[in-house]
């Protein structure tokens, strides 16, 4: 038993979700694939690493057991969702995977830290007709035919 004020080490690191993010819908419309891959990238976080989270297509693959189009499905889910950024790309050539900002964590810079953007608040889904201030057009296509003599008309026939 620990005692009071101390740490325990065998329970190591752990993440906390907010309610607010679980009842976002953002967090509600992830994919199943989406969620694992987040959990993935907050266990390669350390308190300090943030904008240098590294996770490769690869090892989602592997670590998750998931299929690579569903990696890839999974990492823009949450890039267009706001639970990550692209920080600095990866290159294939040079083995490097790419290296993610969670906005759900602080950042560290040159400049000292940076809060988290929590940029997920901010999505939201897509509708059919698109948001209420920007509606998509209708589509509807023209009445008659563009040009004379393509396609039926209503004129009869002349025998």
């Amino acid at each position: 038993m620990a005692s009071k004020g101390k740490r325990r080490d065998a329970e190591g690191q752990y993440l906390t979700l907010p309610y607010a993010q679980l009842k976002s819908t953002a967090w509600r419309s992830l994919s199943g694939a989406a969620v694992k891959v987040l959990l993935e990238l907050h266990t390669r976080f350390n308190g300090g690493n943030n904008g240098n989270v590294r996770l490769s297509m690869n090892e989602a693959v592997k670590a998750l057991g998931i299929s690579k189009g569903t990696a890839q499905r999974a990492f823009v889910e949450l890039e267009e969702k706001g639970f990550i950024v692209l920080h600095t790309p990866g290159n294939w050539y040079n083995r490097r995977a790419h290296e993610w900002r969670l906005t759900t964590k602080r950042m560290q810079t040159a400049k000292g830290l940076r809060v988290a953007t929590n940029d997920w608040r901010f999505w939201q889904s897509k509708t059919k007709d698109g948001p209420a201030e920007n509606p998509s057009p209708k589509s509807t296509g023209p009445m008659e035919n563009p040009r004379p003599g393509s396609g039926s008309t209503t004129e009869p026939v002349k025998a």
